[in-house]
C-alpha cells in the first residue's frame, strides 16, 4: 500500500474530510504519475466505505458518476463487480434507498453506452429489488418481464432463478398467492437443472416457507424455515478467521447472512405460536448453537412475549406485548399480518367465552369485563354474527346483544337428494341392462 493510502486509512477516523481529499488524489491522479490502477481500485472501494460510514448518500453518487473514467480503463470483468460494489455501499446508509435507484439507473444508462450487456443485466435485477424495497412494483413487474424475455433467450438458468424468485416476492407483497407460487415454481424448476448456491437455496425455501405460511400450512413452513437455517449456517459462521483487503466485504457477508438466519428463525417462532404450541418454544433454543445465538435478540423476546400471552389466553398481556415491542413485531410484514390474524382469533375466543352464560347482555359490561372500548367490542361482535360465529342479534337502542340458541340443522332436504340421486343411478342401471337383452 502506498503511503498516501496509509496516510488516509489513519486520518480516517479523526479526519474522514482529510481521508477522503487524499483518497481522491489518488483516485483522480493523472495518467502520467506512479499511481497504480490496483492502488487508485484501493482508493475507489476506500472511499466508497467512507462516505457510506459518513452517511454521505450524495458525495457517493458523486464518486460513482465520476469515476466513470477509471472504470472504463479496467478490465469489464473487474469494472462490473466493482460497479455493483458501489451500487450496494448504499444499503448502509439511511434514507439511501431512493439515491441507490437513481444511481443504479444512471449506471444502467452508462453500461448500455459502453455495451454492457452483463453489467447492465446483474443491474437491471439489482434494480427489481429496489422497486420492491420501495414498493415500486408496476416498474418492477415490467422489468422483470424484460429479464426474463432476455435470460430465456440465453438460457441462463442461475438468472432465472434469481429474477422468478424476485417475482414471486413481488407477487407476494400485492397478496396475489397464485402468482406468487407460480413464479416460485420456476424458479425451483430452473433451480433444478443447474447447480443451486446454497445461500440462493436458502432464499428459495425462505419464500417456500412464506408462502405456505400465508396458506396456513404452518407444518410445512416450519419445515423450510428450518431448512433455510441450516443451508447458511455455514456462511453465516465460517471456522476460520478473515485477513486481508476482503476481510471486510466478509464481514459485511457474514452479517447479512445470519440476518438471512434470523429471520428464518423468527419465521419458526412465529410458527410455533400459530400453531398453538407455544410450550415448544425453548425447546427452540436447545436444537443447536444457531438457534442459541438469538436468544437475546428484540425480535425472538418480542415473540416470546407474545407466545406466553397466547398461553395464558391473555389479551391484555397480548397487547401489551404488542405495544411494547412495536417496533421489532410492526416491521415485518409477514409477522405483523399472521400476529393481526391471530389478535383477532384471540380476541373472538375471549368474546365467545364472555358471552356464552348470558343470552342477553349489555355490551357495556361485555367492554368491561375484556378491558376494551364498546365501539371495539360491538364491531367484533357484529363480525361475529355476520360469520355466523354467533347466533344473534345486536340491539343497538338498548346497547345489548340478544343470543340466540344455535339453530338445529334439518337434513330431511339434504337425504331426499341423496336419495333421489340414489333412485337415478338404480334407473340407470336397469335401462342399460334392459338395452342389452
Amino acid at each position: 500500500m502506498s503511503t498516501q493510502l496509509e496516510q488516509a486509512c489513519n486520518a480516517e477516523k479523526e479526519s474522514p474530510q482529510q481521508a477522503a481529499e487524499i483518497y481522491k488524489s489518488v483516485l483522480f491522479a493523472d495518467k502520467a504519475s506512479s499511481v497504480s490502477a490496483a492502488e487508485r481500485e484501493t482508493a475507489l472501494l476506500s472511499l466508497a466505505a467512507l462516505f457510506e460510514r459518513m452517511q454521505d448518500a450524495d458525495a457517493l453518487t458523486g464518486l460513482i458518476n465520476s469515476s466513470q473514467g477509471f472504470l472504463i480503463s479496467v478490465p469489464r470483468a473487474k469494472s462490473s463487480k466493482l460497479v455493483r460494489v458501489l451500487v450496494d455501499r448504499f444499503s448502509g446508509i439511511h434514507g439511501g434507498l431512493q439515491p441507490q435507484i437513481n444511481t443504479c439507473q444512471g449506471m444502467i444508462e452508462w453500461s448500455k453506452s459502453e455495451n454492457r450487456e452483463y453489467l447492465r443485466q446483474a443491474l437491471e435485477t439489482r434494480l427489481v429489488s429496489l422497486y420492491l424495497d420501495n414498493h415500486m412494483y408496476t416498474d418492477a413487474l415490467g422489468l422483470i418481464s424484460k429479464l426474463l424475455t432476455e435470460f430465456k433467450k440465453l438460457d441462463d438458468k442461475m438468472q432465472l432463478v434469481e429474477v422468478h424468485l424476485l417475482e414471486s416476492r413481488v407477487f407476494m407483497a400485492l397478496k396475489n398467492l397464485p402468482k406468487s407460487r407460480a413464479a416460485l415454481t420456476s424458479a425451483r424448476t430452473a433451480a433444478n437443472s443447474i447447480y443451486t448456491p446454497p445461500p440462493l437455496q436458502a432464499q428459495l425455501d425462505l419464500q417456500s416457507g412464506i408462502l405456505h405460511s400465508e396458506e396456513g400450512d404452518f407444518k410445512t413452513a416450519y419445515s423450510y424455515f428450518l431448512e433455510t437455517m441450516e443451508g447458511i449456517s455455514v456462511y453465516a459462521s465460517p471456522k476460520g478467521p478473515t485477513t486481508g483487503e476482503a476481510s471486510s466485504d466478509i464481514a459485511a457477508a457474514r452479517v447479512n447472512f445470519e440476518q438471512q438466519q434470523l429471520e428464518a428463525f423468527a419465521y419458526m417462532v412465529l410458527c410455533k405460536i400459530m400453531t398453538q404450541q407455544p410450550d415448544e418454544i425453548p425447546a427452540l433454543f436447545a436444537s443447536g448453537k444457531t438457534a442459541s445465538k438469538f436468544r437475546d435478540h428484540q425480535v425472538i423476546i418480542a415473540l416470546q412475549a407474545v407466545a406466553k400471552a397466547q398461553k395464558q389466553r391473555s389479551l391484555a398481556d397480548f397487547e401489551k406485548a404488542l405495544s411494547v415491542h412495536r417496533n421489532e413485531l410492526q416491521s415485518d410484514e409477514t409477522i405483523r399480518g399472521h400476529l393481526a390474524a391471530l389478535y383477532d382469533t384471540l380476541l373472538e375466543q375471549n368474546l365467545a367465552r364472555l358471552i356464552e352464560p348470558y343470552s342477553r347482555v349489555e355490551i357495556a359490561h361485555v367492554s368491561k369485563l375484556i378491558g376494551l372500548p364498546i365501539r371495539v367490542v360491538e364491531n367484533k361482535l357484529s363480525q361475529m354474527i355476520l360469520d355466523r360465529v354467533l347466533y344473534g342479534i345486536l340491539d343497538q337502542g338498548n346497547g345489548c346483544l340478544v343470543i340466540f340458541p344455535e339453530p338445529k340443522t334439518d337434513s330431511t332436504y339434504e337425504t331426499t337428494l341423496e336419495t333421489m340421486k340414489s333412485l337415478g343411478n338404480v334407473v340407470d342401471s336397469l335401462y342399460s341392462k334392459a338395452a342389452t337383452l
